[in-house]
């Protein structure tokens, strides 16, 4: 397996890899334009570090993992040194780029497009997968392996991954600012940063656990915790006021907008 590009998710998505068993690490080729920044990582993780041309030439899947503006030009580079000639299955996780855009490029290659997120590299991430026309239900199922080994994984139609951009790939940054936001709460009210911090993420991370175990609406669950005339419903009804629950909505509308337009 190869990944070209050791940017934030790049890193991520080789740490999680690695660190199931998915690909061991004398497996796994890492190239990227700075090579200093290959040769770190590769240093880090154990694995092989490479130039593209050369990853591509060894590896049966190909993880793409740069900005989706340097994507073309990449492609068509390792199309025209004929790096791709064995045809290896191409996993692209840049936001925006369109499978057509990508085929029109590298021919007959089999194509999917990846929608991680950063969690991956502790293995609780989430994963979506859009197969090309040229994808077959084998590679389907290898790249469903890939992302299944750390964290989960759903196939949905290209025409989603907009807007799977913007809820699960951005949404962490989303739930960062208000573990921060809450943390922030809490010192106010006197508990220490770290505490308020703990308090906080640990919460967070229950109150997910919750929602994909049990599978009832997050609006049963928060109907649980919230008792008539008790102190919940003050502070829910404090977020309200405040249009929190808009606010969180149109960052999502506007993010998806966003991510449409990454690869012009």
């Amino acid at each position: 397996m190869a990944i070209i590009g050791a940017g934030t998710m790049g890193r991520a998505l080789a740490q999680g890899i690695l660190k199931s068993g998915i690909v061991a690490p004398d497996d796994l080729y890492l190239a990227s334009r700075t090579v200093a920044d290959a040769h770190q990582l590769a240093a880090e993780l154990g694995a092989r570090c490479t130039t593209s041309e050369e990853a591509c030439r060894a590896a049966d899947v190909v993880l793409l993992s740069v900005k989706p503006k340097d994507l073309g030009p990449l492609l068509a580079h390792l199309t025209e040194t004929g790096a791709l000639g064995r045809a290896p299955l191409l996993i692209s996780i840049a936001a925006g780029v369109a499978i057509a855009a990508m085929e029109a490029i590298v021919g007959a290659c089999p194509v999917i497009r990846a929608m991680p997120n950063t969690p991956c590299r502790v293995a609780q991430g989430m994963t979506v997968l859009a197969p090309g026309p040229h994808a077959t239900s084998d590679h389907l199922l290898v790249a469903s392996e890939i992302f299944a080994g750390v964290g989960r994984c759903l196939v949905l139609d290209e025409r989603h991954l907009d807007a799977v951009t913007a809820v699960s790939a951005s949404g962490p940054a989303f739930v960062y600012l208000i573990i921060e936001a809450l943390a922030d709460g809490g010192v106010m009210c006197g508990l220490t940063r770290d505490v308020a911090t703990e308090l906080v993420a640990q919460m967070a991370l229950g109150a997910a656990a919750m929602v994909l175990t049990t599978g009832r609406h997050p609006a049963q669950l928060k109907d649980d915790v919230t008792t008539p005339g008790g102190c919940t419903i003050a502070g829910l009804l404090a977020l309200e006021d405040r249009q929190v629950r808009s606010a969180l909505a149109h960052a999502v509308r506007t993010t998806t907008h966003a991510a449409a337009g990454l690869s012009r």
